[in-house]
């Protein structure tokens, strides 16, 4: 069981199969160690999403909190952006949320802030959290037990997110909440844009009867970009379970990839706020660090994983920072990632240029590159990683997140998950033909026993 225990505190979160691992007795004994860890003792905000089990787990969550003397904003069912907001907005101590994000209906977990909104990942507390729930010391309580406020703040996030626009254009959208949290929230805010919309899967269901909530994979857009097309719209937007992020669909029904939402907000941004730094991850496609340059800014590079965007962000200042697989981070969001502030910006960016997504896409994508790959590696990780360093030698190589070796006229990435049992590789080049050559030479390498 201690095992079990172990592998369900990831790089970024807290994710297991509900009933066997993650239960109410594991959970409560979590947010007794969390609030034991936490730096300032104050109030804590707790949210939940909409999978079945996800509602006791957040009692139980809550519950743990109040028996080591903290306490809690029950906040109910929420967007984990909603989560984040709410700590930032109140000066909260921290906050919680029940979710699994984009992870089968059988799953859930938690994902956990601290004061300024802070991610609380393995390197920045998590493995602390962790330490405290394996052992098998008792955690003590409090003689005075902590008190419970039932809070609502869609009213106060909807405003905020308000902020983030000024005037758009009249868009026909389609708009795919994947039965997750955003379904919860865009009926609050949807009357009050200048927007015809397509509603899809807008039911709050934790089972994903319709299809996985996870927009990153292009499978899952498949209703999507036949509404667009069908429909004749300007764009799609299509949520993750948990509301943080989002992916678009142009006018041709084509899925835009995370580096060309980078680019969109960028030039945005930096007419915003000028030669500023932009925050991107390891796996950003080279026209965007260009375009970035292009435009005055200075793209500064981070590795992947929403905890590490937002820290680098604060860390030097930046106004934006991206993600490529749909989180993107704003400063007057705390340097907190969302999945609607995303969207709203994403449309204000259209909306200025004057031109379609389609042509901005187009504009944009100046190379040639593969959809992410996860490949499964039995074999030793750092092994895959020596022939791959061998093998390129005579190129620049750098490990900030995995390998990254760099030619003239390509690049790529291969790192371990932090989420997923596989090694995940991301290549770009000048034409097909190298990004052809390339791929097949380097998954040789990795699968080669």
């Amino acid at each position: 069981m201690t095992d079990d225990l172990f592998s369900i505190f990831k790089s970024y979160d807290i994710r297991g199969q509900v009933g066997s691992v993650l239960n109410k007795k594991i959970v409560k004994r979590i947010a007794m160690a969390y609030g034991v860890w936490l730096p300032i003792k104050g109030t804590v905000a707790v949210g939940h999403d909409m999978r079945p089990d996800s509602k006791e787990l957040a009692q139980a969550f809550i519950d743990g909190l109040t028996d080591v003397g903290l306490d809690v904003w029950d906040i109910g069912l929420v967007t984990s952006d909603m989560i984040y907001f709410a700590i930032g907005k109140w000066g909260l101590s921290g906050g919680a949320v029940i979710t699994a994000s984009h992870n089968p209906g059988k799953d859930n977990g938690i994902k956990l802030y601290r004061d300024h909104v802070t991610a609380v990942g393995l390197d920045s507390g998590l493995d602390k959290i962790r330490d405290i729930v394996l052992s098998k010391e008792s955690i003590s309580n409090p003689t005075a037990k902590g008190k419970v406020e039932r809070i609502s703040i869609t009213k106060e996030w909807v405003e905020h997110c308000l902020g983030f626009i000024s005037e758009l254009k009249p868009f026909k959208v389609a708009i795919d909440a994947g039965n997750g949290m955003a379904g919860a929230i865009l009926p609050a805010i949807l009357p009050k844009l200048p927007l015809k919309v397509k509603q899809m899967y807008f039911d709050l269901d934790g089972t994903f009867p319709n299809h996985e909530a996870n927009p990153q994979k292009t499978e899952n857009l498949s209703d999507l970009v036949q509404a667009v097309k069908e429909n004749s719209l300007d764009l799609g937007i299509a949520f993750d379970g948990d509301g943080d992020r989002a992916v678009l669909v142009d006018d041709c029904g084509r899925p835009v990839n995370g580096s060309d939402m980078i680019s969109l907000i960028s030039k945005l941004y930096l007419n915003k706020y000028p030669n500023s730094k932009i925050v991107y991850d390891v796996r950003t496609s080279r026209a965007t660090r260009e375009l970035i340059k292009q435009w005055g800014g200075e793209p500064i590079r981070s590795k992947a994983g929403r905890v590490y965007i937002g820290a680098k962000m604060r860390e030097i200042g930046a106004p934006f920072g991206g993600e490529t697989t749909g989180h993107m981070f704003f400063k007057e969001n705390y340097d907190a990632d969302s999945g609607l502030i995303g969207s709203l910006v994403a449309m204000q960016a259209i909306s200025d240029s004057g031109k379609k997504l389609s042509e901005l896409v187009d504009e944009y994508r100046r190379l040639f590159m593969i959809p992410e790959m996860n490949l499964d590696v039995s074999q030793n990780k750092e092994a895959v990683f020596t022939r791959l360093a061998k093998e390129y030698a005579s190129l620049p190589q750098d490990k900030l997140d995995g390998l990254t070796v760099t030619g003239d006229s390509f690049w790529f990435n291969l790192r371990v998950s932090n989420t997923e049992p596989v090694m995940r590789f991301n290549a770009e080049a000048n034409s097909k033909q190298i990004l052809d050559k390339l791929v097949d030479n380097v998954v040789r390498i990795i699968t080669k026993e």
